[in-house]
């Protein structure tokens, strides 16, 4: 059974999703159709980026995901679909194809210009996902070839990413995702902290880093180490976000406890 993700900034509350899935099981009705979620900021790619590339190495070899962010539709931003080891992604050329790929190694992609696989040859110019993707997705998972949709695209449109880098004692980041409890997860990795200790500065506010929610009062601030691999700031119980008036692309600085630094070798 082919296994479809779909990921979008579309909400629950209109038949936007229902639409795009309605055309998936017309092409395949025996298409397993996964929500990642529905639930990401209008318009933001990057938090998309991010979701996507802490889901999709939990499903199958071959799986399809479809991947609809897109504030330019109807412009010239193309729409493309990549095969990589593990699968397919399709959805806009707008940053969040060029961004995800990049981290999952070598990948074709195409242009989807051929109509044969669109759903008609006219498709609305505000709604790409219904017309363009979802029939792409859909063909791709009864293991239509790739380079049957369309034309070959080179390359893909570049997104600007948050930076990271080393300061003294410590590393400069920034917030790269929101979650829905309110914690900020940073661009900062697990393996550049290891297991030293260590304080993070947000709008001001220092933070002490901790191993578990819990390990501080309800209510009170904390930094750890998340379940995506990533140094996050939460509040037990609370939100960080709300805590701090704080949001993605907002500057962070971790520093390292100096008695931890001579401890480790």
């Amino acid at each position: 059974m082919a296994t479809i993700t779909l990921l979008t900034d579309f909400g629950t509350q209109d038949a936007y999703v229902g639409s795009m899935k309605g055309v998936i099981a017309q092409i395949n009705p025996s298409a397993l159709m996964v929500d990642l979620t529905h639930q990401i900021a209008p318009q933001d790619i990057l938090a998309a980026r991010f979701v996507w590339l802490h889901s999709y190495p939990y499903f199958p070899v071959g799986t399809v995901h479809l991947a609809v962010v897109d504030p330019g539709v109807g412009t010239q931003r193309r729409a493309i679909a990549a095969e990589f080891d593990r699968g397919f992604l399709v959805g806009p050329d707008n940053g969040l194809l060029a961004s995800a790929l990049a981290q999952v190694g070598d990948y074709e992609a195409v242009e989807l210009t051929n109509p044969d696989y669109w759903l008609t040859p006219h498709p609305s110019q505000t709604f790409h996902g219904r017309d363009i993707f979802a029939p792409a997705a859909a063909h791709l998972s009864r293991g239509v070839a790739l380079q049957a949709l369309g034309k070959p695209a080179v390359s893909l449109a570049p997104l600007e990413l948050p930076a990271c880098q080393p300061i003294e004692n410590g590393i400069e980041g920034s917030i790269q995702y929101v979650d829905r409890f309110g914690n900020l997860i940073t661009n900062i990795p697990a393996a550049q902290v290891s297991e030293r200790a260590w304080t993070i500065t947000c709008h001001q506010q220092t933070v002490t880093s901790q191993a578990t929610y819990g390990a501080v009062a309800y209510g009170h601030l904390l930094s750890l180490i998340g379940s995506h691999g990533w140094v996050e700031i939460a509040v037990n119980g609370g939100s960080a976000a709300r805590a701090l008036e704080a949001a993605v692309r907002d500057t962070v600085r971790l520093f390292f406890h100096r008695e931890s630094d001579r401890a480790v070798p």
